[in-house]
């Protein structure tokens, strides 16, 4: 069939789940059989998240092609299994890029350029590119931001072009926010009324409401909003709030959201989604009652979105070893000798953040010295890797001034450091490893025990590396390189010989964590947080 193409927007306040609510869609759609893929326009004008602060925009996520993106990418491959790439996620700072690029080449043959109709038709060949593939009987595209944004209007009036040319192939889903007045105890549908006035204002009628709420939402209620917002009553369905993410693509279905969008977009609706795999992993979730506490120790815990796929790994895992997460947030910067004991000694297992930077960094090597001389589960990611082997040659090889050149350039013994070719290069992105590369891994590690396979493909986002002049004498002390990259020799993997589990990845396993497929090693770390919680 045709590609079809449905455009998600959100309104009334941010942060209402937009993401969650097309991936919970692709999720149904792709249980029904169709060939689903999800992008996420964001209004800013960076090119993409890779330079912004977490504070700013949560954890930058990163796609096998090596794209740094939006976090919501995250949450389209956690619900869907559908690897994506460069071409999800597009940012207001790529469009103009781009157009600025063609401008100077001559493309527009000496015309003026303007928002209409170059940018508008630049964010329309990008929605249209996922479709032209030939991959994708589905396409759902995600406008980032609330309508009524000044930002937004070019991707909604790209929107708005697109549903007159390709017809019943596009539909609208607009969601919005019902608040409850506690004073006057009801429900409120004029913001939801001031919404949909917003987005017809710029000629987008939406075929789809659905109403982000903490309390039922009654029928009469329902009808009143689509006879206001000229929407089919039966086309007005409620997004309760649920306990976890992963309930809400069960929710949208007793909702018929799958059927409502397949009757509009004139594809027969046929049978019952294939949901058992997650309804399995749902049940599991529901019916674990022990807990297991992981302790994350990074710099930035005040905001728990910039580690969102770790957090949303380490949950997958503890449902795949029928267990309770409970996650405790440490942050680095206060971490010290004084009290390790007191925070680190009620924990499970510990997992070392990635980052970059100094700061916070001390308290890391406290918690690692800590874990492996109290024989914790230990898992270090990236940076949480590199302090790893630092902590290590610090105070097992006994070199006291052991650091990475990115805290210390002129440190005596740079166990971390960038690679020689990499010295030479001045722009930041260069100096980074982004996307999946392949990592060999010894046969008798943790890593391919847990992996199940000597040969892994992960994704990395770094810049400075296990420098290797140092391999024999971290291996004679103990600390195994046991995975490394083919291709290039760099250390991926690092093993502390004679512990429970305490292993340091270069890569970030976390990225690649679904639901139906969680990550091998997060799952064998919290198993063995488990047995030494037994233990205990």
């Amino acid at each position: 069939m045709e590609t079809k193409y449905i455009f998600v927007t959100g309104g009334v306040v941010s942060s209402l789940g937009k993401g969650i609510i097309s991936s919970s869609l692709a999720c149904l759609l792709k249980a029904r059989g169709y060939r689903v893929t999800i992008q996420k326009f964001d209004p800013y004008i960076n090119i993409d998240p890779g330079t912004l602060n977490p504070y700013e925009h949560g954890e930058c996520y990163v796609t096998v092609d090596g794209h740094e993106a939006d976090l919501d990418l995250g949450h389209y491959e956690r619900f869907t299994n559908v690897r994506t790439t460069r071409a999800n996620n597009i940012t207001t700072g790529r469009i103009y890029q781009s157009v600025i690029e063609k401008e100077r080449r001559g493309d527009y043959l000496g015309k003026t350029v303007q928002i209409i109709p170059h940018i508008t038709d630049e964010i329309k060949r990008n929605v249209k590119l996922l479709g032209n593939t030939g991959d994708f009987d589905f396409v759902i595209t995600e406008i980032g931001g609330t309508v009524g944004d000044i930002e937004s209007l070019p991707f909604l009036e790209s929107v708005r072009q697109l549903r007159w040319e390709l017809g019943d192939d596009a539909l609208c889903i607009h969601l919005t926010y019902m608040p409850f007045l506690q004073a006057a105890k009801e429900l409120k549908t004029k913001p939801t009324q001031h919404s949909v006035k917003q987005l017809q204002e710029v000629g987008i009628q939406p075929d789809v409401l659905i109403l982000r709420t903490e309390h039922e939402i009654p029928q009469p209620m329902r009808r009143k909003i689509a006879q206001f917002c000229n929407v089919s009553a039966d086309a007005v369905i409620e997004s309760k709030d649920a306990p976890s993410i992963y309930e809400v693509p069960l929710g949208m279905h007793r909702e018929h959201l799958d059927e409502i969008v397949l009757r509009k977009m004139g594809v027969p609706v046929e049978g019952e989604p294939h949901m058992a795999p997650w309804l399995h992993f749902v049940e599991r979730m529901n019916n674990a009652t022990e807990e297991v506490t992981i302790g994350l120790v990074g710099k930035y815990v005040e905001l728990q979105d910039a580690y969102k796929s770790i957090s949303e790994a380490l949950f997958h895992a503890a449902t795949y070893n029928d267990r309770r997460l409970r996650l405790v947030y440490l942050h680095s910067e206060k971490l010290n000798a004084d009290n390790a004991d007191e925070l680190l000694s009620p924990l499970d297992g510990v997992v070392i953040a990635p980052g970059f930077g100094q700061r916070g960094i001390e308290g890391k090597f406290v918690a690692l010295k800590w874990c492996r001389e109290h024989d914790v589960p230990t898992f270090g990611i990236c940076l949480g890797m590199q302090c790893m082997v630092i902590e290590f040659a610090r105070d097992v090889l006994g070199l006291p001034e052991a650091n990475s050149t990115e805290m210390n350039p002129l440190t005596p013994d740079n166990v971390i450091d960038l690679m020689e070719e990499q010295k030479s290069i001045s722009n930041l992105g260069g100096t980074m490893r982004l996307g999946a590369y392949d990592c060999e891994l010894l046969p008798d590690s943790i890593a391919a025990r847990a992996y199940g396979a000597t040969r892994v493909s992960e994704r990395h986002r770094h810049r400075f590396e296990f420098n290797n002049d140092y391999r024999r004498r971290f291996e004679e002390a103990g600390m195994r390189c046991v995975g490394e990259n083919p291709a290039a020799h760099l250390v991926e993997v690092v093993e502390v010989a004679g512990k429970r589990w305490m292993v340091g990845t270069q890569y970030h396993p976390e990225y690649s964590s679904t639901v139906l497929q969680p990550s091998p090693l997060f799952v064998d770390f919290i198993r063995a947080a488990v047995d030494y919680r037994n233990s205990k």
